[in-house]
């Protein structure tokens, strides 16, 4: 194989995923990734050429995400969530700029001695974020996936985080343990099974049980909230679908009818967070 430029392979990479409907930037991500390079080191190192082996696994990944939208998270294992680098694979959700929107939020909204707990944490990708930015928090995390949890603890271990985490459905373990607890965050399942068809080719690289929820998109969101009323938290915290602000709002008014939950939008001026004070 002939041992192109940067900029030559770059050139072919741009137009090959064009040609696939496919999002031409992917492929300078990805040789930042294998290169070990910035953006303008792309640009400085233009006519500098690849070595072989570099290349063969380029045209691999292109390829394959050309054919099949593979997420470039899944060829470098590696997600950055909240200026952090964060491993992930096929058994978490990859992290989505929206949920650090609500990271952001919440950050706003703690005094930073409170107990929180993030429901469904996946990679740990909110615990260990809010733990590093206030680190006098008490954070657990749960996920009924083990596989999750297994990433969780690498990330946190990554990070230098201490996390206590805890494996079971939604806030059951926490209720089980008997934690006190003054915040709950979730980034649930939110996605309506009527809507599996309108969704990208690179949401089937997302484990199922991280994206679908029945009824409509709210099950995660009904069971977290009569869980939490068990807890008597002070706050609650949910990543929403653009279109379930009313309806995750009446289920918190429901179980706690002294709060009155605000609808936060996201930077596309979308319904994204549910807060309430309890």
């Amino acid at each position: 194989m002939k041992q192109p430029t940067i900029q030559e392979a770059r050139k072919w990479a741009s137009s090959f995923l064009q040609t696939h409907n496919r999002e031409e930037r992917v492929a300078d991500l990805m040789l930042c990734y294998l290169l070990d390079a910035t953006m303008s080191g792309l640009f400085m190192d233009a006519h500098e050429k690849l070595e072989t082996k570099t290349y063969e696994t380029f045209v691999e990944w292109i390829e394959s995400h050309a054919a099949t939208g593979k997420p470039l998270e899944h060829f470098t294992n590696t997600a950055t969530f909240y200026e952090r680098d964060f491993y992930v694979d096929e058994n978490v959700l990859i992290p989505r700029p929206e949920t650090e929107e609500l990271v952001q939020y919440l950050l706003g909204k703690l005094s930073g001695t409170e107990t929180v707990v993030d429901v469904g944490t996946g990679s740990g990708i909110i615990a260990i974020s809010l733990k590093k930015e206030l680190p006098d928090l008490r954070v657990l995390a749960t996920d009924l996936s083990h596989e999750a949890l297994q990433i969780a603890r690498r990330n946190a271990m990554t990070h230098d985080a201490d996390i206590e985490f805890l494996q079971g459905s939604f806030l059951e373990p926490v209720i089980e343990a008997g934690h006190n607890i003054d915040v709950v965050v979730s980034n649930p399942p939110y996605i309506a099974q009527s809507d599996r068809d309108s969704l990208s080719d690179t949401v089937i690289f997302d484990p199922e049980m991280a994206l679908f929820a029945e009824n409509n998109g709210l099950y995660a969101y009904e069971q977290i909230i009569a869980q939490a009323k068990r807890l008597e938290p002070k706050q609650l915290a949910f990543e929403i679908g653009y279109q379930q602000g009313e309806a995750v709002s009446k289920l918190i008014q429901q179980a706690f009818s002294a709060s009155s939950p605000e609808i936060i939008q996201d930077i596309n001026k979308k319904d994204r967070i549910v807060f309430a004070a309890c």
